[in-house]
């Protein structure tokens, strides 16, 4: 049995995102959760809340035991960007965009 976590419009770069992501895709809850926990990037604090809706989720199912779920996938996709202008030399200007991401998590049992 399976279950799932969706974040959507999370105001982090999908690139720095997936370099969290990367270092906790097939490991344990436990193991995943306290790794997050100490690791001082933004979207480790991002993903360590929807790996813990996850298990949330999985603990409304009776199917399901928690203290077995691992981490079967995890990826991150981008979501719309917020496009802003910066002044430049000459009157010009240039495009910022402020990147956003949908983190979705997938947890499984043993």
């Amino acid at each position: 049995m399976e279950a799932r976590a969706l974040a959507r419009y999370i105001r982090i770069s999908p690139q720095k995102a997936r370099l969290v992501a990367d270092m906790v895709r097939g490991k344990s809850v436990e193991y995943a959760v306290n790794t997050l926990r100490f690791l001082p990037k933004k979207g480790a604090r991002l993903l360590k809340k929807v790996i813990e809706s996850a298990v949330a989720n999985a603990s409304q199912n009776d199917a399901i035991d928690v203290d077995t779920l691992y981490v079967k996938s995890i990826f991150v996709n981008g979501g719309p960007m917020l496009k802003r202008t910066s002044p430049r030399a000459q009157g010009r200007a240039t495009r910022i965009l402020k990147r956003t991401s949908h983190i979705t998590v997938v947890l499984d049992e043993q």
